[in-house]
């Protein structure tokens, strides 16, 4: 079996269907019996791969291309950062493409002599997905993997289907880090960072006003990419103005550069050393997303995060920063029984300072206010010539004031949500 002889290859993800179907490459007529429940049960995971991604075309050609791209070993991981590789690495590595270029080139129609049945293996090197109502795991992912497929069907030989894996892996990266953009984490006996399908497709020109907003957000964004010195941020303001939102968009913009975001939650903050441990020697720069992030009084996840952020023995990843949202100032909630219990600490400036030494470790904090009645009406303006919704503007303006009023006051949000409600309407008169 050609797999068998792959090294640094050997652990691929699916390599358990990668095995089979290499198997079946290598059967002769005379085991056509033994093969046929084999070759239906490989056929019926690559169609169920290729709905789950969104694959179409050569079936066992994206399969491949999956595999190679997802494969974090010593050769990719390492092209990841420096490109092309050199010495005894490339050596090996030369050897393993020569064997996956075979098993790449091979014609599956041929499996239905081995099959005998209605010429499924044929209808999957020419799969058509279906185009409407069909799910797509990933659309990036599914458009970068049919990419790699097709350039790995255009090389000659397999030199240069090496140099065409090889460049994916310089320009895109390796594993789930090259593929998707955003991950969450799940704890268990193991923290695992796994990465998070879909994300909302939003730019910073989306979000109407909030101009000095995204520009310190830009800015010490395309720092931290170009390697400069760059700080921790902090978005704190109303609700609904605009916070979020801005993060996900920096994500989206910077994400052909590298960007890559890990969602966490507070009461994961320590799993945060974990987390850096991981993506410390990756070629991506990091942000740490936390998202209405507060405290109670009596919650002390602060202190893991105030540790992780400059404190410690080690030495702090250059390519890790964690970008925050709160709809606090001080993110350690304070009451006036607060100052009651103050008077009988001995040193209560230092437990002051305790609490509010956590915003300041955040070295850029940006404010986002609920808009005034005129930029209400800019933002309600804005989406409504975005979604070209034809009303006249002082209807629209008068049917926004009560929407507000009625729906949570001034903020993007409640603008955006009377947008949807009217496209809602027109679409319900339209039908």
């Amino acid at each position: 079996m050609k797999s068998q002889e792959l090294i640094l290859y050997r652990n691929m993800k699916h390599k358990e269907l990668f095995d089979k179907v290499a198997g079946l490459l290598s059967l002769e007529q005379a085991d056509a019996a033994e093969a046929a429940p084999i070759l239906r049960a490989c056929a019926g995971e690559l169609i169920e791969l290729a709905s789950y991604y969104g694959f179409e075309g050569n079936l066992w050609h994206c399969f491949m291309a999956l595999c190679l791209a997802g494969d974090e070993n010593a050769y990719s991981t390492s092209c990841e950062i420096t490109g092309v590789s050199h010495g005894t690495l490339n050596e090996l590595a030369a050897h393993d493409f020569r064997v996956l270029k075979e098993l790449f080139d091979y014609d599956i129609c041929n499996l239905d002599n081995l099959d005998q049945g209605p010429g499924i293996w044929s209808a999957l090197s020419c799969y058509q997905a279906p185009k409407i109502g069909s799910k797509v795991y990933n659309k990036h992912v599914r458009d970068q993997i049919l990419a790699l497929a097709s350039s790995l069907e255009k090389a000659a030989d397999e030199k240069e289907f090496a140099a065409e894996v090889t460049e994916f892996y310089r320009r895109l990266g390796v594993g789930k880090f090259g593929l998707n953009r955003a991950f969450r984490i799940e704890e268990g006996q193991e923290l695992r960072i796994l990465p998070i399908p879909n994300i909302e497709d939003i730019r910073l020109d989306d979000i109407i006003g909030y101009h000095l907003q995204k520009q310190k957000l830009i800015e010490n964004t395309e720092a931290f990419l170009k390697g400069q010195p760059a700080n921790n941020v902090l978005l704190f303001g109303d609700s609904g103005t605009g916070k979020s939102s801005s993060i996900k968009a920096v994500l989206n913009e910077y994400y052909g550069r590298g960007l890559r975001i890990i969602e966490v939650y507070k009461h994961q903050f320590k799993s945060l050393a974990n987390i850096q441990e991981q993506i410390k020697d990756r070629k991506y720069k990091f942000i740490i997303y936390m998202d209405d992030l507060s405290f109670e009084d009596s919650e002390l996840e602060y202190k893991y995060l105030k540790a992780i952020i400059e404190g410690g023995m080690g030495i702090k990843p250059d390519n890790v920063l964690i970008y925050a949202t709160s709809n606090r100032r001080h993110l350690i909630r304070e009451k006036f029984s607060d100052k009651r219990e103050l008077d009988d600490d001995l040193h209560n400036n230092d437990t002051v300072q305790e609490k509010l030494s956590l915003v300041a470790r955040f070295g850029v904090t940006i404010y986002y206010g609920s808009p005034d009645r005129a930029e209400f009406k800019e933002i309600v303006k804005g989406l409504a010539e975005r979604y070209e919704l034809e009303i006249p503007l002082e209807e629209l303006y008068a049917k926004a004031n009560i929407w507000e009023l009625r729906h949570g006051g001034l903020s993007g949000r409640t603008a955006s949500q009377f947008i949807t409600h009217l496209l809602g309407k027109e679409a319900e008169g339209n039908g």
